[in-house]
């Protein structure tokens, strides 16, 4: 393994982009910018974590993902499964979205059209998509707290 390719998949402690020594940022994901602006900008947290299962769909290529939230509903998800077994799909993984605290805020579920596992590089592009999809759900669920607090502010104004 040479040491470019070791250097491609450290990550920085902020869990963001690389900064390599000639200054060169490196996106594992080439959508990684687009979606971090998005997460910044206050988009709505479903199209968020479907643009992030959009941008990891492209770059594994001949898979289709999606982030499932706890709230989910469990008979939803398990519609999910069987519509992918009628349409041939197989599973081909599963990755916890964890945030803050090691708290499980939801997972990512992938299928592919034959059965398959991840390689090396996969593995580093789910991991970075994870990541991404915990970073805009706690940024939902924080922006719905300060919504709620702002709202009881107001209240209790009045």
């Amino acid at each position: 393994m040479t040491d470019r390719h070791l250097r491609f998949h450290e990550r920085s402690e902020e869990g963001g982009p690389q900064v390599h020594s000639a200054g060169e940022i490196q996106y594992l994901l080439r959508a990684e910018k687009r979606l971090c602006d998005a997460i910044s900008g206050r988009t709505p947290l479903a199209e968020m974590l479907h643009q992030i299962c959009d941008a990891l769909n492209s770059e594994i290529g001949n898979i289709i993902s999606l982030v499932a939230l706890p709230q989910d509903d469990a008979t939803g998800l398990t519609e999910i499964v069987k519509t992918a077994k009628l349409f041939g799909l197989h599973k081909y993984c599963s990755a916890d979205v964890v945030g803050g605290e090691d708290k499980i805020l939801g997972s990512l579920e992938i299928y592919c059209t034959d059965p398959r596992r991840p390689f090396l590089r996969d593995v580093a592009l789910i991991e970075r998509a994870t990541c991404l999809a915990a970073v805009a759900i706690q940024r939902h669920k924080e922006a719905g707290n300060q919504s709620c607090k702002t709202t009881l502010k107001r209240e209790l104004l009045t």
